[in-house]
């Protein structure tokens, strides 16, 4: 099975702390382009996060978007840890025993003392293993959703490589007859214009021309490059840059076939392979 450049998946965890929400989506790339979007809270987490959708992915420009929803006890937290403040006020007492001149502590002091306002405050790092965990779960589920798209854009490949050998089965019964009809054309020209030459050397002429006009190993290295496109669709796997080479090798022979071509019928059909060639390939830029 092929897959394909493209997908989204998400999900969401609940914490003690609050919601956690995570995004991935991809789109087609050259490369593997990772774009974090995250909140400022959690950017050391950065370089995991790249490691471990490196791990799952080889290509595509992946958007990574976390957001964090935290509880509103946490976010607007109203209770006093009274333990700490009565502490905090016995340790003042002391200090200003031995350094009357110390100032007291300011109210926005003590409400920003470390767990002073109570036991549910954030805290950073014990979120970081939900995230990672969190992403481990969300990366199966993007790879199952590019994998879908990968099946679809399967049978519509192998639907063209299907038109595809249709045009070459088209070709092939017709070249022995379209050569011989040259090459009787041609005879008859030949003699007229250079009727002081003899029969060998004619032959000879005819030989050479109807040489240059023989598109029978176009045909043949086309349809083994048919043949190598289904074998790797068929095998799957991380098939893009193969296919997209082959399409360059397809699209060689089929400007061949149409550049020989002394038929009108078969320099259609070169176009017509061109068209599909083109529409392969640009397919094939979407997957991995």
């Amino acid at each position: 099975m092929i897959s394909s450049m493209t997908g989204y998946a998400n999900r969401s965890q609940s914490t003690p702390y609050g919601t956690l929400t995570l995004e991935l989506r991809a789109v087609n790339n050259r490369f593997l382009d990772i774009q974090l979007r995250l909140p400022d809270d959690f950017r050391a987490l950065e370089p995991k996060i790249r490691e471990h959708i490196a791990q799952q992915l080889s290509r595509g420009k992946i958007e990574c978007r976390l957001n964090f929803t935290p509880h509103s006890a946490i976010e607007n937290p109203q209770a006093l840890n009274s333990a700490l403040l009565q502490k905090l006020l016995e340790l003042n007492t002391e200090v200003k025993t031995s350094l009357p001149e110390a100032a007291d502590l300011s109210v926005a002091e003590v409400l920003n003392w470390p767990g002073m306002l109570g036991n549910n405050t954030l805290s950073i790092d014990a979120l970081h293993q939900n995230i990672l965990a969190l992403l481990q779960s969300v990366l199966p589920d993007l790879k199952a959703a590019r994998m879908r798209e990968g099946e679809k854009l399967q049978a519509v490949l192998l639907e063209r490589v299907t038109s595809m050998r249709q045009h070459v089965d088209t070709i092939l019964p017709r070249i022995p007859a379209l050569i011989a009809a040259f090459e009787e054309k041609l005879t008859t020209r030949l003699q007229e214009a250079l009727n002081h030459l003899d029969d060998d050397r004619i032959r000879q002429e005819i030989t050479i021309y109807a040489a240059k006009i023989d598109i029978d190993e176009e045909l043949s290295r086309l349809q083994t490059h048919l043949d190598e496109v289904e074998r790797i669709l068929n095998t799957g796997g991380a098939v893009g840059k193969r296919l997209d080479f082959l399409m360059q090798e397809l699209n060689r022979e089929a400007n061949t076939i149409g550049s020989k071509s002394v038929d009108i019928d078969i320099s259609k059909i070169a176009m017509e392979l061109k068209v599909l060639i083109e529409q392969i390939r640009e397919q094939v830029q979407n997957i991995e």
